[in-house]
């Protein structure tokens, strides 16, 4: 098995691309339901987020309005550090024991859907191929306009704020224009679907697993050591 990145920009259309490849009968993983699923109310995230922002950024059953996150973060580059050393390492953790539940279950390949995927480079190791979701200019800044509520200047702010999609495609082995129709999205997605399945690059992640299970037993046998010396 292998993992395939998925990126972009805001709002060029990443969850769009990856509901075709769920369609299709691909594994995937996705970052959002991932985040959601981390800070659920509760979890470790939660109260860490909770204590340190306050009751500001929950809803009134507990929920985390993350829209609200967003706006105090987003010009404060300590607090945005702070919200990414809680976050982060939980939701790649996260999406790591997912795919290796995919391993076990067979699957040739997955999508991981990873919107930071070249700004933060954690997950880059990881990768095989890398596909990279673009549109317009003017399209993405209406579509995130619309999708938040946002004004002109805040959109742009917050697209301005992320890695430019020219270098992204640039690193990227795929690329999907998102511009069009949902048919022209999806014949293009379906399109790297044929190139994917015939790839024999499968011990990529089976290599990197292996290596990580002898860490572990190898981490095993010298804590049983150093307790028979005690």
């Amino acid at each position: 098995m292998f993992i395939v990145g998925l990126t972009g920009g805001l709002a060029t259309g990443k969850s769009t691309v990856l509901s075709i490849f769920r369609e299709n009968g691909i594994a995937v993983i996705d970052a959002d339901e991932v985040a959601k699923n981390v800070l659920q109310p509760g979890t470790k995230a939660w109260k860490e987020l909770k204590a340190y922002f306050g009751d500001k950024i929950v809803y009134p059953d507990g929920r985390v309005n993350r829209l609200k996150l967003g706006e105090i973060v987003f010009d404060d580059i300590e607090k945005r550090r702070k919200l990414n050393a809680i976050t982060h390492p939980r939701i790649q953790t996260a999406m790591m024991k997912t795919a290796i539940k995919y391993f076990f279950s067979g699957h040739k390949y997955i999508v991981m859907e990873v919107p930071l995927l070249f700004e933060t480079g954690k997950m880059l190791t990881f990768m095989h191929k890398i596909i990279t979701v673009v549109c317009e200019d003017h399209q993405q800044l209406e579509r995130l306009r619309k999708r938040n509520d946002f004004s002109e200047a805040v959109a742009k702010k917050r697209i301005n704020c992320q890695m430019p999609l020219e270098e992204k495609v640039a690193k990227s082995h795929f690329v999907i224009d998102n511009s069009g129709d949902i048919v022209n999205t999806r014949q293009q997605t379906e399109s790297i679907i044929r190139v994917l399945r015939r790839s024999k690059f499968t011990w990529y992640f089976r290599a990197i697993f292996a290596l990580a299970l002898v860490g572990v037993v190898c981490g095993a046998t010298h804590l049983l050591a150093a307790l028979n010396d005690t």
